[in-house]
């Protein structure tokens, strides 16, 4: 009779560890919630159709995207004075200059040309650009606080195509890159940006460019993935912008690790996925932070008489792995030395 108890706890440890495992959320598209503006009356508004006679390059490619769609038959919500300020001051200076450039380049600076220092031009954007939690929390984001402003990154009317620049490039990715859009395709699908990713990225963090060249690493490389898969470019609470916390960021694509399990490694949820893993690239296998994975375990389980250390001083296998035998190293639900 004994032994039906015990069969009995089994069975139940059993139903919770398979009641546990969570399947992973669909990914949706990042939220965004423009507050829309419309010009004030009067106050030197002229009208989009002013701004369309001289420029129209930039307004041709204006209508083609979602700040367009905004306007109204009845109430244009929004226009290139939204943005730009009071057309009037600006228009009646160039008329005026009668084909002087001095004159004109004077014009130049009589409405609001995104020219300004990157708390200006971003808190335009940041008008409409701030109700959304993707968007909120920008203007204390590290990009921000480094001088990146919105116009950096995005263009509102791509006027010339911007030529791709070949940049480094491994021997995976000639294999397995994907087809790239047309330019304007791309821009008009990527939030308007002016180059893709990983490549917009790229101009700013090259140290991370040069990781992603190494043998073992995420395919960002590829078109694989994107940058903003992982990091949300706006800012976030968390460590280096991520859009998650360490692990959960990562177990939103590796769903077999993500648990919760009844045994967990505490490193995992302490410190993250980065304890053992460096994210963008390594020479390692599996991106470990160490080549001889014994020396990245015992980088913690170092003390022979610890708890977590059962092994005695000298009992450390000299070679192979620890996985070997703790096959379960991110989490079990029958072992708490993860042997299974």
């Amino acid at each position: 009779m004994s032994g039906i108890p015990m069969l009995i706890v089994a069975i139940l440890i059993s139903c919770t560890a398979m009641l546990g495992q969570t399947r992973p959320g669909a990914t949706q598209p990042s939220s965004i919630t423009v507050k829309s503006m419309a010009p004030m009356a009067g106050a030197g508004y002229l009208g989009a159709e002013a701004c369309r006679s001289c420029h129209k390059a930039e307004s041709q490619q204006y209508t083609k995207t979602r700040h367009a769609a905004l306007s109204t038959a009845k109430d244009s919500l929004m226009n290139c004075e939204t943005c730009h300020g009071p057309g009037k001051p600006h228009v009646d200076a160039v008329q005026a200059a009668q084909g002087d450039d001095a004159k004109i380049s004077a014009a130049t600076k009589l409405i609001f040309s995104f020219r300004g220092n990157p708390q200006q031009n971003s808190a335009r954007c940041q008008q409409c650009h701030s109700s959304s939690s993707e968007q909120s929390r920008f203007l204390h984001s590290p990009h921000a606080t480094h001088g990146v402003a919105c116009n950096s990154c995005h263009a509102t009317h791509l006027v010339s195509e911007t030529p791709r620049r070949a940049g480094t490039s491994t021997v995976a990715a000639s294999f397995f890159s994907l087809p790239k859009l047309p330019e304007e395709r791309r821009w008009l699908s990527s939030s308007l940006l002016k180059k893709s990713q990983p490549e917009l990225c790229y101009t700013c963090h090259g140290n991370v460019q040069a990781q992603f060249t190494l043998p073992a690493h995420h395919r960002v490389p590829e078109g694989a993935m994107k940058c903003s898969d992982c990091h949300n470019t706006h800012g976030s609470s968390n460590r280096a912008t991520l859009r998650q916390t360490g692990w959960e960021t990562c177990v939103s694509c590796h769903v077999e690790k993500r648990g919760p399990f009844v045994f967990e490694h505490s490193a995992v949820k302490v410190e993250g996925c980065t304890a053992c893993h460096t994210p963008h690239g390594s020479v390692n296998k599996m991106l470990l932070n160490r080549r001889e994975e014994r020396l990245l375990c015992i980088q913690c389980h170092v003390n022979p008489t610890a708890i977590n250390v059962p092994h005695s001083k000298g009992g450390f296998q000299t070679r192979g792995d620890c996985t070997r035998c703790h096959s379960s190293i991110h989490g079990s639900n029958f072992d708490p030395a993860f042997l299974h």
